[in-house]
């Protein structure tokens, strides 16, 4: 217990420190914090599951990363490496599929639709939160804070509520530890969490700021069950030992996968209606 709250002090700070920080820390932060999470994900599917291409599979990330970067900013001083993204990008998914001419494999589809799930699973949903602090325009670090801040909330209730209150199974199949009651907690901490930040952050009213928790609450708890799900699946109990105490990377931001792409969507519709 000591060493998994030790570990979760220093790692809120160096999360709150790569907004703090300015653009570029946070830039670089949020590109190398998805690859290592690709990274562990390609890890744990090739010890019993499939063989992803894990180099292409990180090199198409990147370019999928640097593509919406460079749009976050200025698009016509980054016309070139766009464009050069654009290029690229076609090679390496065709690359994906030809090098398995060349690999001894009974399923060689299995490889290929491993190394673009990886991808899709992982890091597209840090492209929409790497969004959050662009939406504005310029790099502005409330909503991606605001955002960590409820998604921690959340899970920091779920568990307190499941603790004293938990008697009824959420999801016994995928997760026998969570309960409707924690569920249910979890979301009403985060409504709090979402209308305190409107008091600090006006970049939305505290409406919007409620209905970004209640998203978080339900897609983060959905997100949490989608990992455990896809963790039985392959039978390991953490996805990594890279934050002792905690597990993998995945195992901590497991919520962020499903939910950051809604809470992105939503920011979106509102903005343009």
């Amino acid at each position: 217990m000591k060493t998994r709250a030790i570990t979760g002090f220093f790692f809120v700070i160096v999360m709150i420190g790569s907004m703090l920080l300015g653009r570029t820390v946070f830039d670089l932060f949020f590109l190398l914090l998805p690859l290592l999470s690709l990274w562990e994900f390609y890890g744990l599917i090739k010890q019993n599951t499939a063989k992803p291409n894990i180099v292409l599979g990180l090199f198409l990330a990147l370019l999928g990363y640097g593509f919406f970067a460079f749009v976050g900013y200025n698009v016509v001083s980054n016309l070139h490496l766009i464009g050069l993204t654009i290029i690229l990008a076609p090679l390496v998914v065709a690359a994906i599929f030809i090098t398995e001419l060349y690999h001894v494999s009974e399923s060689p589809f299995n490889n290929i639709a491993y190394t673009f799930l990886g991808v899709i699973y992982v890091m597209l949903p840090y492209i929409f939160f790497h969004g959050l602090a662009y939406t504005g325009g310029d790099f502005n670090f409330h909503l991606p804070l605001g955002f960590l801040v409820i998604l921690w909330s959340n899970d920091t209730g779920a568990y307190l509520s499941g603790y004293f209150f938990g008697k009824t199974k959420l999801f016994e199949r995928h997760s026998p530890k969570k309960t409707w009651e924690g569920f249910i907690g979890g979301v009403l901490i985060t409504g709090v969490a979402g209308f305190v930040l409107s008091l600090f952050y006006h970049d939305l009213t505290w409406q919007h700021w409620l209905s970004v928790a209640i998203l978080i609450g339900l897609f983060g708890t959905l997100g949490d069950l989608v990992e455990s799900m896809f963790k039985r699946s392959i039978n390991v109990k953490d996805s990594g030992g890279i934050l002792p105490g905690h597990g993998g990377l995945l195992d901590r931001f497991d919520g962020l996968l499903l939910s950051a792409p809604i809470v992105f969507a939503y920011l979106y519709l509102i903005t343009i209606f």
